[in-house]
C-alpha cells in the first residue's frame, strides 16, 4: 500500500542536479516544504531538501529521517532562479540558505517596534533606489529611514554591509536605538521566523526570511559582495531579484556606482559629495629624488606631523599587491614601463619586456627617455615595513589577511587592504604605490582605485570636517582618476566606464562568463555555432553573449565533460 504522502527531494550531491521522489511515513507527516531530510540515494545515506509535494506511488523509497528546518518554501523559487542565473547546482544555494547545525524548533518573531522620537529625528527619509553617497557618510541614518518606511509592512528589513566585522558593529548601533536585530549563523532560527531586522555581509542576501519588507545594501559595488568560489553570485543582483519577487523597496549605495549598478534604475546623487571625500595629496614620484626611500619626502613630512599627535594609530601605509608581475620604472625620468598598445604594465620575459597579453616584445629600455636603467618597483609588505620603520624611526605593525587579529597595533601600521578590518581611525593614510591599482589588469581597476581612497577616507575623516589626509604616491600624476580624487568629482570617470561597458559588451550591456579547468576546451567546443562567442586566454576561455538569457540558456544546453570545469558568470 502506498504511503499517504510523497515529496520531491533534491540531495546535496551536486553532480546530480535533479530531484527524486520519496514517500513519507506517518511519523514524518510534519515534514514541510524546504525542510532538511535524510534519504537513501543509490545505497548511500545523504542529506537533502523537500522541494514540493507529489502524488504518492507504490515503488517510492521512504524518507529515512527528518533533520530539521531548512529555507522557507517562499525562498525556493528564488534559489531555483539563482541556480539558473549563475549556472550552479541548486543544492549549492540551498546549502548557503540552510543552518550549519540542525534546527528543530523555531522561536516566535517579535513585532517591529516604533522608533523613539529622538532616534526618528536622525532617520534619513529618501526614496528607494540606487544612491551615490560620499564614503564618510554615516549609513545609519539611511538604514533608520528605511526601517521607518517599512516597519508596518509584513516581513524583515534586510541590511547588508561588506564585512562581518562591520555587520557586528552595525548591529550594536541599531540595538542601541531600540531595533530588534538578528545576525550571524547562531541566529539562523530568528531569521527563519522573520525577525524585524536582519544584518549581515554577503551571505545574508540568502538569509532564510520568509518575506522581505525591504532591503538596504551599503557599498553595493564592493568586491566583498561577489563570491569568488563557484557559484560566483553577487549580493546586489540577488537582492534586486528578491525584492522584485516580494514587492519590497531596495536602497543601494555606492561611492562610485558601476554601470551594472546604475543599470538597475535611475541614480540618485546625495548633496555635497565632494566635501564628504578626504583631502587627497598626490605625490608624483617621477619628480622625486631617486635617493628617497619607499616614502617620499612629502609623505614623510605628513607622517611625522601625524606622529606628534596623540592618536593611538597615527599612520597607515597601504600596499596593494595585484598579479605576479612587478612594475618597472625608469631611474632617470621615473616613467613606468607600459605596453604601447594596451597601456598595461610590462614585465620581464627573459631579457625582454612585454605586457601580460604579449602584445609586443621589446628591449629593456625606457620608451619615454631611452634610458636603459630600469629598476623593479619594490613589492612586499614585510620589506616595505622595514623601510618605513627605518624612515620614521618607529616600530611598525604588519597587517595582512593572515595576521593575528588579537595583537596590539603600533602607531604605524603597514599592510594590505586587510587594514580596513582592523583600523578604525588614523591621522594619515599613505598609498605607497597607487599604480598597482591604476594598472591592475581588470575592467574595474579605476573604480577599485577610487573605492580604496574612499575607504581610507573613512579612517582619516572628511575634508568638510578638517579630517586627516590621504597621500597617494604615483608615477601617473596626469591620470584622470588622480585628477578626480583631488577634486572629488567622478562624473567623467563614471561616464567613461559606461562608454567602456557599452563598447566591450560588459554588464548591463552584455553577458560574460569565464570557463577554466581541465575540461574547459571540450566544454566550450560544444558552444560553437550558437549565440555565444568564445575567446581563449591564459586562464581558460572567455564567453560573451548579447544577453544574459542567451548565455545561460546556451550553458544549460551543454553536457558537462568528465574533466573539472569552473564556470564563473559576471
Amino acid at each position: 500500500m502506498a504511503a499517504s504522502r510523497a515529496v520531491r527531494v533534491i540531495t546535496e550531491v551536486g553532480a546530480v542536479d535533479r530531484p527524486f521522489d520519496y514517500a513519507l511515513s506517518d511519523a514524518l507527516a510534519h515534514c514541510g516544504v524546504g525542510d532538511r531530510v535524510r534519504v537513501n540515494f543509490h545505497n548511500r545515506s545523504v542529506r537533502g531538501w523537500v522541494l514540493e509535494d507529489v502524488a504518492p506511488r507504490d515503488e517510492l523509497k521512504i524518507v529515512t529521517k527528518w533533520l530539521g528546518y531548512g529555507p522557507p518554501a517562499s525562498l525556493l523559487a528564488l534559489l531555483g532562479w539563482a541556480s539558473e542565473r549563475w549556472y550552479s547546482p541548486l543544492s549549492r544555494f540551498l546549502i548557503s540558505s540552510s543552518p550549519k547545525r540542525l534546527v528543530t524548533t523555531l522561536p516566535t518573531a517579535p513585532s517591529a517596534l516604533a522608533l523613539t522620537s529622538s532616534v526618528q529625528a536622525t532617520a534619513l527619509d529618501v526614496e528607494p533606489g540606487m544612491w551615490q553617497f560620499a564614503p564618510t557618510s554615516d549609513p545609519i541614518s539611511l538604514i533608520l529611514g528605511a526601517y521607518e518606511r517599512t516597519r508596518e509592512r509584513p516581513g524583515s528589513l534586510l541590511v547588508l554591509v561588506p564585512t562581518e566585522s562591520w555587520a557586528t558593529r552595525l548591529r550594536g548601533r541599531l540595538e542601541q536605538r531600540g531595533l530588534m536585530v538578528a545576525s550571524g549563523e547562531t541566529e539562523w532560527d530568528r531569521m527563519r521566523v522573520g525577525w524585524p531586522v536582519i544584518v549581515g555581509a554577503r551571505g545574508a542576501a540568502l538569509a532564510p526570511a520568509p518575506l522581505l519588507a525591504g532591503a538596504v545594501i551599503i557599498d553595493a559595488d564592493d568586491d566583498a559582495f561577489r563570491s569568488e568560489a563557484t557559484p560566483t553570485w553577487d549580493s546586489l543582483t540577488m537582492l534586486r531579484e528578491r525584492c522584485r519577487r516580494d514587492d519590497a523597496p531596495l536602497w543601494a549605495t555606492s561611492m562610485i556606482p558601476s554601470p551594472a549598478m546604475i543599470g538597475g534604475g535611475p541614480l540618485h546623487v546625495a548633496s555635497d559629495i565632494a566635501a564628504g571625500w578626504p583631502h587627497v595629496v598626490v605625490v608624483d614620484r617621477r619628480n622625486s629624488d631617486p635617493r628617497d626611500g619607499v616614502l617620499s619626502r612629502a609623505a614623510l613630512d605628513r607622517a611625522h606631523r601625524a606622529l606628534t599627535g596623540d592618536a593611538p594609530i597615527a599612520v597607515v601605509v597601504i600596499l596593494q599587491r595585484l598579479g605576479s608581475g612587478r612594475l618597472f620604472a625608469c631611474r632617470k625620468c621615473g616613467e613606468l614601463a607600459r605596453c604601447a598598445q594596451c597601456g598595461q604594465p610590462e614585465e620581464e620575459m627573459g631579457e625582454l619586456l612585454c605586457c601580460r597579453d604579449r602584445h609586443q616584445l621589446r628591449e629593456n629600455f625606457c620608451a619615454s627617455c631611452g634610458s636603459t636603467n630600469l629598476r623593479k618597483v619594490r613589492v612586499g609588505v614585510s620589506s616595505i615595513a622595514k623601510d618605513v620603520s627605518a624612515q620614521l624611526s618607529q616600530p611598525v605593525s604588519e597587517i595582512t589577511a593572515q595576521s593575528d587579529t588579537s595583537t596590539l597595533l603600533s602607531r604605524v601600521v603597514v599592510g594590505t587592504e586587510a587594514v580596513w578590518q582592523r583600523v578604525r581611525h588614523c591621522e594619515v593614510v599613505i598609498f605607497v604605490d597607487f599604480d598597482q591599482y591604476l594598472l591592475a589588469p581588470r575592467a574595474s581597476a579605476r573604480r577599485a582605485a577610487i573605492t580604496a581612497v574612499g575607504k581610507a577616507g573613512r579612517l582619516v575623516g572628511a575634508r568638510r570636517t578638517g579630517g586627516g589626509e590621504v597621500v597617494i604616491q604615483t608615477r601617473r600624476g596626469d591620470d584622470s582618476v588622480v585628477a578626480a580624487l583631488k577634486n572629488g568629482d567622478f562624473r567623467d570617470v563614471m561616464d567613461e566606464d559606461e562608454q567602456t561597458a557599452k563598447l566591450l559588451g560588459l554588464a548591463p550591456y552584455g553577458a560574460v562568463a569565464h570557463v577554466s579547468g581541465q575540461g574547459a576546451a571540450s566544454f566550450v567546443a560544444q558552444l560553437e555555432g550558437g549565440s555565444v562567442s568564445a575567446y581563449e586566454n591564459e586562464q581558460g576561455f572567455e564567453l560573451r553573449a548579447a544577453t544574459l538569457g542567451d548565455l545561460t540558456s546556451s550553458l544549460r544546453g551543454v553536457e558537462r565533460p568528465q574533466g573539472r570545469v569552473r564556470v564563473a558568470i559576471d
